[in-house]
């Protein structure tokens, strides 16, 4: 019996894969995720809402400190709060890239990124993300950062398999979103996601991403053998 009177337990969900059908799907679903680049180049293009719902649903199945999902997922599909959307984000980012030169800029430098943000008016969705914190009917909410990332993450993840694009945008300060999209005090901005699809000829920047030797430390015996190999058009 627990000691806890509110505390109840349900059976585990059985998610048990023999190992060649579970082997087969972590291939099929890195090989998806390696797959997925940040877009700024948008087409007009409507998204289905399903896709949208689909993907918030996905994020919010996420773990959250003592399970008080500590977020909100705003959708924007109006042209008039995307247009005020973007204004506000360009007014920050301006200040931003005209003050003075920091190793921020200089890490900014190979992505090509300046204060022009038509990806907040292009993208028929934009997702804005906030935190909840303690206010309201909301309860006290536990390592709210560290929950509303994982649930990005689902998002992201969700959006990308459904054959979408997306971007993650974090304008500083973001506060100036509460007011546009009329959110409480208790909610704080944590990013801001143009979703559709990529506008015809659409490039990304020539990046490439760290090998697993380099973000990976493995202690104990398991290791596969050499790196993740990933097709060379998705690095």
């Amino acid at each position: 019996m627990p000691c806890n009177p509110r505390h109840r337990e349900v059976p585990a969900p059985v998610r048990a894969m023999p190992p060649p059908e579970g082997l087969e799907a972590s291939r099929r679903f890195l090989a998806e995720m390696a797959s997925r680049r940040s877009i700024r180049h948008f087409s007009g293009a409507p998204v289905d809402p399903e896709l949208i719902e689909n993907a918030i649903r996905t994020a919010a199945t996420a773990p959250s400190g003592a399970n008080r999902q500590p977020w909100r997922f705003v959708v924007v599909t109006d042209p008039e709060l995307k247009r005020r959307i973007r204004e506000g984000a360009e007014e920050e980012e301006r200040a931003f890239y005209a003050g003075p030169h920091t190793e921020w800029h200089e890490a900014l430098a190979p992505l090509g990124t300046d204060w022009r943000k038509p990806h907040l008016t292009d993208a028929p969705v934009v997702i804005v993300v906030f935190e909840v914190h303690r206010g309201g009917d909301d309860p006290k909410p536990y390592y709210v950062k560290e929950s509303v990332g994982i649930a990005v993450g689902l998002l992201l993840a969700s959006l990308h398999l459904a054959g979408l694009a997306t971007l993650t945008h974090t304008p500083s300060p973001m506060r100036f979103l509460n007011a546009i999209l009329d959110r409480p005090a208790h909610e704080r901005p944590f990013v801001v996601i143009p979703v559709g699809y990529p506008a015809p000829g659409a490039t990304v920047p020539d990046i490439r991403r760290k090998p697993l030797n380099r973000v990976a430390v493995w202690l104990g015996p398991g290791a596969s053998e050499g790196d993740v190999t990933v097709p060379s058009w998705t690095r």
